[in-house]
């Protein structure tokens, strides 16, 4: 194997990462015991090598540039990877530790992941969770994260697949909002409602309610005079306000349909799901902390499906 770094730039590249974490030159050479002349000097060998920018630098503060900020999440990526191997071979990692980083979507993370993680840093305090919420697609490399969780994902060779559960659905309104209009008994009673919508921000397009009727699979484009965007959370909010009716996940809406402040409708069509998905990537070597987040979930997943 041709040798592409010697011990010089290696530590170039650890008081790089040390200072687009820290945001100081200053700082990253306290951190790392120099002087921050030292740490300016091996900054700019580095850039010197890649032929870029890595920091926009004024006199007070420092920035990654973009080129910088992806070559921050992936050099970061492969120290934590360094540091995980050596601890291993040397039998010192018998607890997960270090940064743990994923990216759920909001509506899953605000009621089934958030709630969980105190739960999971009481058994691995040693771990930092860096949690990003989001519904768009992310690059896994490019951006360091370590696993996310996704709905509907498309299968990937480059990625491990774990199934977390079939989210079922359910159209919910306020019982004072059925009292007004009349609750519906048939998918046609929906036309005399307002349904409120979702609308996908990448593409504009309205996701269709999904039902299940005579033992077929139908999809229904609802109309109404509410539509959302970007945070599901947004329709759950307008239909406990009486806004109307909308389609959510029934996790999201389990606490309200108990104390009746909203009402499940359209039971005799319901039984549709949509499925969601725990990815991370492919590797021969998966750090210690990203291996007991997927047990951790594994068995919150036993839980969910019960």
């Amino acid at each position: 194997m041709k040798r592409h770094f010697d011990d010089l730039q290696l530590g170039s590249i650890e008081l790089f990462c040390m200072a687009a974490e820290e945001g100081s030159f200053t700082a990253a050479a306290l951190a790392a015991g120099v002087t921050p002349a030292a740490v300016s000097r091996s900054i700019s060998r580095l850039e010197e090598r890649l032929s870029t920018q890595l920091f926009v630098r004024t006199t007070r503060s420092i920035r990654l540039t973009a080129s910088g900020r992806v070559y921050f999440e992936q050099c970061r990526q492969a120290l934590t990877q360094l540091v995980d191997a050596e601890r291993e071979v040397m039998g010192k990692q018998l607890e997960p530790t270090g940064e743990l980083r994923i990216s759920i979507p909001t509506t899953y993370g605000h009621h089934r992941i958030l709630p969980l993680l105190p739960r999971f840093r009481e058994r691995h305090p040693g771990v930092k969770v860096d949690i990003h919420l989001s519904n768009r697609n992310i690059d896994f490399v490019a951006e360091g994260y370590d696993l996310a969780i996704r709905v509907r994902a498309q299968p990937d060779s480059t990625l491990i697949a774990r199934h977390l559960e079939d989210a079922r659905l359910v159209v919910v309104a306020t019982p004072q909002y059925l009292s007004r209009i009349g609750t519906p008994a048939s998918l046609e009673d929906l036309d005399r409602c307002d349904c409120i919508q979702f609308e996908l921000p990448s593409s504009g397009r309205r996701i269709p309610w999904l039902f299940r009727e005579d033992g077929k699979d139908r999809e229904t484009l609802a109309a109404g005079s509410y539509c959302c965007s970007d945070d599901v959370l947004g329709g759950v909010t307008l239909a406990k306000s009486g806004a109307g009716l909308f389609q959510t996940y029934r996790f999201i809406v389990e606490r309200e349909l108990e104390e009746g402040s909203l009402v499940e409708v359209l039971t005799a069509f319901g039984g549709r799901s949509r499925p969601f998905t725990l990815l991370y990537p492919h590797g021969r070597h998966v750090p210690l902390r990203l291996r007991a987040f997927v047990d951790f979930l594994m068995e919150c997943k036993l839980k969910w499906s019960a």
